[in-house]
């Protein structure tokens, strides 16, 4: 069915959520909404509606086509039409007919997942002459990167006449130039879904039958329980809590980042998943669900046999693999994961850079901490200059950064071990921003033989670390406090 009014309605609401500035420029859209008038018909709104694919890549440039007729680039796209069944799928369309680059070679932004980051308000179709006055076209501007750096190289088919990478500032929208350039988006494929490979710690891993109904991913499968990103979620794990709270009832102690599997979504677009590990002994039956048919237990040697995407199966086959009982023990396993943590140490005038976490935080809430983040699929330098970015708005080059310190740290006895490795930057540009205020709400330089209370026990172990010449430091073990 086409995109009607309401799914227009929805991405409009959520555009003006973070710009409500903008809802006089689109009180006649919205007013139009309202009489149930359907944006694909023959008589639409007050104007046509497109969507515009804004293609970011690793070096904040957008992709444009030259048309043949002339006149200036501009960003691919189409017209909403009866057969798009969603605002998207016009983009994707359009996208795929100017450029050649397939929905598949494309993936959401963790920023801004299905909400506009744009809606452009134009004059179109005036014929003075005859007396026809403008129409309001509204262009619904979809920001995504490239899954893979690769797919550019589908931009240049051959009966398209050119395509053009234009940096943000070059931009012919001010509006869109404002906000990109404003934004910390990188063009880097970042996961914006959470997944849960779920064991029991005897080679048994728990799995989800979805239903078989159409316009869900993957009907009448066996999947990993997760979902997507939503925006009251300050993290993925925040995610996949959520969604294992909500689809089944489960709440685990400890998640712990494994791999990163890529699918391919409902839109036809690369999805990429963070899979979390965690471990539960319990009863499928007892669990009540709220979305599909059932939860069960299934060995390795049956999953094979399973209706399922081969990217869920390889994992569970291979974390049997590196994870398999110790003989003789129930729920044994020969190896403990860590969870590594990068944290950046910046110095300026003989003061630290500390963030004052919120106090809703799941982790350290109301405490000053280093600018940090986990590990995803990336190297830790890597990640490293992409939480700069995300959290302050600093640019650090990776060339620029040395390791200065780790604490290998368990918070409490059984618990997770984790790896925090903190890195200083010698360089650095930009003064520090608050950009997740959901998750610092203040960042100061503080003096360091007086940092403030409270503050993360391991981030002031780390510190007085730094300051002593050591290199490591051990908390919560055997040996709690030993350094070396």
């Amino acid at each position: 069915m086409p995109p009607t009014r309401s799914p227009v309605r929805d991405a409009l609401a959520a555009y003006l959520e973070r710009h409500p500035a903008e809802r006089d420029a689109l009180d006649a859209l919205l007013a139009a909404l309202d009489t149930g008038a359907d944006p694909a018909g023959p008589a639409p709104l007050p104007g046509p509606i497109t969507c515009s694919a804004v293609v970011v890549d690793r070096h904040r440039r957008v992709l444009h086509v030259r048309p043949e007729e002339g006149g200036g680039a501009r960003v691919p796209g189409a017209r909403v039409a009866a057969a798009d069944p969603t605002l998207l799928a016009a983009a994707l369309r359009g996208l795929h007919q100017e450029t050649g680059i397939p929905p598949a070679a494309l993936c959401h932004t963790a920023e801004y997942l299905d909400v506009p980051v744009d809606i452009g308000v134009h004059a179109v179709g005036a014929d003075p002459a005859a007396g026809e006055p403008a129409l309001l076209g509204y262009d619904f501007r979809m920001v995504l990167h490239l899954a893979d750096d690769a797919s550019a190289a589908a931009a240049r088919p051959g009966d398209v006449p050119g395509t053009a990478w234009l940096p943000f500032e070059e931009l012919a929208s001010p509006a869109l130039r404002a906000k990109l350039t404003a934004s910390a988006l990188d063009g880097r494929a970042r996961p914006v879904n959470a997944s849960a490979l779920i064991h029991d710690g005897d080679g048994r891993y728990l799995l989800h039958l979805r239903d078989d109904l159409p316009d869900i991913w993957e009907p009448g499968a066996w999947a990993l329980l997760g979902g997507g990103r939503e925006p009251q979620d300050a993290s993925l794990e925040d995610t996949v809590r959520r969604e294992l709270r909500e689809e089944a009832g489960l709440e685990p102690v400890v998640l712990e980042p494994y791999a990163v599997e890529h699918v391919i979504g409902t839109d036809g677009t690369t999805v990429p998943v963070q899979v979390f590990t965690t471990r539960w002994e319990g009863d499928p039956a007892a669990l009540v669900l709220t979305e599909g048919v059932m939860v069960a237990w299934h060995a390795p040697r049956t999953v094979s046999r399973l209706r399922m995407s081969p990217s869920p199966r390889a994992l569970i086959l291979r974390h049997a693999k590196e994870y398999a009982p110790v003989a003789g023990g129930r729920g044994g396993r020969g190896a403990v994961p860590h969870v590594v943590g990068v944290h950046l140490y910046l110095e300026r005038g003989g003061r630290v850079l500390l963030g004052l976490r919120h106090p809703d935080c799941a982790y350290a809430g109301a405490a000053h901490h280093f600018l940090a983040g986990h590990c995803e699929q990336e190297s830790a330098v890597d990640c490293l200059v992409r939480e700069a970015r995300e959290e302050a708005g600093l640019v650090i080059e990776p060339a620029d950064v040395e390791l200065v310190h780790l604490v290998h740290v368990v918070d409490r006895p059984g618990g997770q071990p984790r790896m925090q490795l903190v890195f200083r930057a010698r360089r650095w540009v930009g003064e520090p921003r608050l950009l997740e205020p959901d998750r610092c709400v203040a960042w100061d330089w503080w003096p360091l033989d007086a940092l403030p209370e409270p503050i993360v026990p391991y981030t002031r172990a780390a510190i007085e670390g730094i300051g002593a010449g050591r290199l490591y430091t051990e908390l919560g073990w055997s040996r709690p406090g030993s350094a070396g």
